[in-house]
């Protein structure tokens, strides 16, 4: 992409044409480019993925009622000015791991209602702070949900049209998970009310680690108690010291010991 543009802008060059005419000679099919505003708009334009050829000094991105279904991982790093992502209306179902981590810390606004995503993770948008939209798609309330939720900047107004259209099961059922699609308590529920009034769908992921580690220790104590014992049960018995080497013998005879001198 880079090196198609590049040999575009210096035919342009060539060709005699100002710097700004030159940045914007490669609008993508169906798009109008607006060097002033640096903003692309090809919104309602049929497109089923994201335009490969977009002006790299692009501020503002208008992608909205489209059919695209899915963001690609590379979709948007060349665009290191971007400020403004419109991607409502469209039929995303899916996010690539890191397809929204190349958007730069610039960003101040992303709009991803109006589609069709029903899993997100907090690593798929990458370090961006932008005041998000996310109301609209047919969520399925889990753990990996709810940390996204805790680290996106949402927008107020929007953040209750973010409503559970199905949920992992309550911590009180153990570690399954419902097909997506089915029945829960929390249908229909919007999920930053959830969150507030206390409900967590990581508690039951986390009781399920907690519960890893004391098997692991428990294993650990069986597997050390077993080698002590082994080695109790196995060790060598310890050699008998060796005999103490006989003293010189003494001449006098065996009995009574010899008076003293004095006392003759």
């Amino acid at each position: 992409m880079i090196k198609d543009l590049s040999a575009l802008w210096l035919l342009c060059v060539l060709l005699g044409a100002g710097h700004e005419t030159c940045v914007w000679a490669g609008c993508p099919e169906g798009c109008q480019c607006s060097g002033e505003s640096q903003s692309v708009l090809c919104a309602a334009a049929g497109l089923h993925e994201v335009p490969r050829d977009l002006p790299l000094e692009t501020v503002s991105l208008h992608l909205e009622h489209n059919l695209i279904r899915t963001l690609p991982e590379e979709a948007f790093q060349d665009l290191l000015h971007l400020q403004d992502l419109h991607l409502s209306h469209n039929q995303i179902d899916s996010l690539a791991s890191g397809a929204l981590r190349h958007l730069t810390p610039d960003l101040q606004f992303l709009d991803l209602s109006h589609n069709k995503l029903r899993h997100a993770r907090r690593e798929e948008f990458g370090m961006t702070r932008a005041k998000t939209r996310l109301y609209h798609n047919p969520w399925h309330c889990d753990c990996p949900l709810q940390e996204l939720m805790e680290g996106v900047t949402l927008e107020p107004e929007t953040a209750d049209g973010i409503v559970c259209e199905s949920s992992a099961r309550g911590p009180s059922e153990g570690s399954r998970w419902e097909e997506p699609g089915a029945a829960s308590a929390y249908t229909g529920q919007p999920l930053v009310k959830l969150l507030n009034s206390g409900v967590n769908f990581c508690s039951t992921k986390r009781r399920t680690t907690d519960v890893a580690m004391l098997v692991t220790m428990f294993v650990w104590f069986i597997m050390v108690t077993v080698y002590v014992v082994y080695y109790v049960k196995h060790r060598p018995e310890p050699r008998a010291a060796p005999p103490l080497p006989a003293g010189p013998q003494s001449n006098l005879p065996v009995g009574n010991p010899p008076s003293p001198i004095w006392g003759r």
